[in-house]
């Protein structure tokens, strides 16, 4: 059966959608009597699971880089997250062995059934990258 037709079955029986991590989403109105409102609770249904994980993923990411950095006394900070991207920031002298060890952790934070791949960017301000 296509994926998505399980994820809808399984939220109209349980009421909500959850991610790989467990985290749920509540969506009663996926049972709606109104196809405008039940079609939204469907698409809701259908790419929370995606985003959700996602979201998990990265909040796991920089758990294990703030670890990292507080272990490894650097002067680094994780500054900032957007959508998908964290900003950091190091001292220039260590730039190399740090972009390393934060592509290490972030690629290695949960095991998949395909590998996570980590995208990284260098510049002295955030509008360079």
């Amino acid at each position: 059966m296509i994926i998505w037709i399980k994820l809808l079955k399984k939220t109209r029986l349980n009421g909500y959608a959850e991610t790989l991590f467990g985290r749920q989403r509540p969506l009663p109105e996926i049972n709606s009597k109104n196809f405008l409102i039940r079609q939204a609770a469907e698409r809701a249904a259908i790419n929370m699971p995606i985003q959700g994980t996602e979201a998990d993923l990265m909040k796991l990411a920089m758990i294990g880089l703030d670890q990292f950095l507080k272990k490894h006394l650097l002067d680094s900070n994780l500054l900032l997250q957007i959508h998908d991207s964290i900003l950091l920031e190091c001292r220039e002298n260590v730039v190399n062995d740090f972009i390393e060890s934060v592509k290490n952790i972030m690629e290695n934070i949960y095991k998949l059934k395909v590998n996570l791949r980590v995208d990284i960017k260098t510049g002295y301000r955030w509008g360079d990258l």
